[in-house]
């Protein structure tokens, strides 16, 4: 990924500008993110103990997971995997930024949220095959299918605590509401020190 891509966007502080909201988020990631959420909530909650439901929801959940992947590499913009994909060098001096209460806003995901992200597709998609496994005959009562859907399962329900929890305090941080902003699908536009990691138009 060129330096280019990841820059901070330097934009002189206006109080009209920072009243602007710019789109961000587009409508495939914020209907697959939602269809998600709720198919989640749903499966973990009231249809846990309904088969046929259980795997109607899982199936539409493998569904919104598998569009967003294809998405994310074809798709312009803070959608594409590559604008946000993590690297140990960005993660860490994120979080060391953290600590020293410097981390700055990303107009994107920034690379503790973009962690989160990859990390909640692999489990979803971790989820979706071994409950797929044990709809066939092949698999079905095996132990180890069984412990390892029960395992992920649980592994998303802390990992979806901590991506709210996250959420909530950036928003209070950089004084903007992350979860209206995946409703609405805009944010306020890069401002002086905050990073806008979408590529430049016409870069794929």
């Amino acid at each position: 990924m060129s330096t280019e891509m990841t820059r901070p966007i330097l934009v002189a502080p206006d109080l009209a500008v920072s009243e602007k909201r710019t789109r961000v988020w587009d409508p495939v990631v914020r209907i697959v993110h939602w269809t998600v959420v709720l198919g989640v909530f749903a499966n973990l909650t009231v249809l846990r103990e309904s088969s046929d439901a259980h795997q109607i929801a899982g199936y539409i959940v493998f569904g919104a997971v598998a569009c967003r992947i294809a998405w994310g590499l074809f798709a312009s913009g803070h959608a594409r995997f590559s604008s946000f994909a993590p690297t140990p060098g960005k993660v860490v001096s994120y979080f060391k930024a953290m600590r020293e209460h410097k981390a700055p806003r990303y107009v994107g995901h920034n690379p503790a949220g973009s962690v989160m992200i990859f990390g909640l597709i692999f489990l979803l998609l971790l989820i979706s095959v071994t409950g797929w496994m044990m709809s066939l005959d092949q698999f079905w009562g095996v132990r180890w299918v069984e412990q390892v859907h029960e395992i992920v399962a649980n592994s998303i329900i802390v990992a979806v605590f901590i991506h709210v929890l996250a959420a909530i305090l950036v928003s209070f941080k950089h004084k903007e509401n992350l979860p209206l902003s995946m409703i609405t699908g805009r944010k306020r536009p890069a401002a002086e020190g905050d990073v806008d990691n979408a590529p430049p138009a016409g870069r794929r």
